[in-house]
């Protein structure tokens, strides 16, 4: 008989958090490995975060990036946004798919809640032989307010951002906060999008500047966009998991 393998896929996002500690406590006769494929464009909290897991879930958590997103960028020579998302497929969905081929026969773990609809994952596995995939939060019949009860039972707190820095998903005022709080990390930003005459943000999209310099240029003016507190629906799907 062969031996399954049991692959869970932590992305540090609340629902693969939430999942990957629920398992080991129902579950735990299964010898869980924990993959994470960063970009290396993550807030530095992110880091902090995933140490964090590593000590409570008791075992390393394997990052399977080949390269980060500025490597990326530099061999595509374009910068992602929202009609060319390869940054999601080559730090992402590739290598994950690559390591899952390379184990052989294994189970997956997939944090996708009961009250979500579809696949959001952008995994091909019908062309993975010998992959069961398994979605433990939807078997147990857990939506959003399950997730977050659980994590606050636990003492866990998701760092606001998990997904990249540049990440031409968010909001305005999360490019604010970028600006305000890791003006290194901003700067950095700025300098790529002038190295190769394009901007993360998609055009037309509101009244701000599309580049990182006129919106900082806005910013230092005193000029603050309006804090949403509603659900980020934009977000991308496969960072945040």
């Amino acid at each position: 008989m062969v031996d399954l393998r049991h692959i869970v896929a932590l992305s540090g996002g609340k629902d693969s958090v939430a999942m990957s500690l629920r398992l080991a406590e129902v579950e735990p006769e299964n010898d869980y490995e924990y993959v994470y494929t960063p970009t290396g464009n993550e807030l530095p909290e992110m880091a902090a975060h995933i140490a964090k897991m590593e000590t409570i879930l008791g075992k390393p958590i394997r990052n399977l990036a080949p390269q980060t997103l500025v490597q990326i960028i530099d061999e595509q020579k374009m910068l992602p946004n929202f009609w060319a998302r390869f940054c999601t497929r080559k730090i992402k969905i590739y290598p994950f798919e690559n390591f899952i081929r390379s184990v052989g026969p294994c189970v997956v773990y997939v944090g996708i809640r009961a009250d979500e609809s579809g696949d959001r994952e952008g995994v091909d596995y019908d062309r993975l032989e010998g992959v069961t995939r398994r979605f433990p939060m939807d078997e147990w019949g857990w939506n959003i307010g399950d997730v977050l009860n659980y994590l606050e039972c636990r003492g866990i707190k998701i760092p606001y951002r998990t997904d990249c820095a540049w990440c031409f998903f968010q909001k305005l005022y999360e490019w604010y906060l970028l600006w305000r709080d890791h003006l290194d990390i901003w700067m950095e930003g700025e300098a790529i999008e002038k190295k190769y005459g394009h901007t993360f943000r998609t055009p037309g999209r509101d009244s701000w500047p599309t580049s990182m310099e006129g919106m900082r240029l806005e910013f230092e003016k005193g000029r603050i966009p309006t804090k949403r507190t509603t659900k980020r629906k934009t977000m991308c799907a496969v960072c945040a998991r």
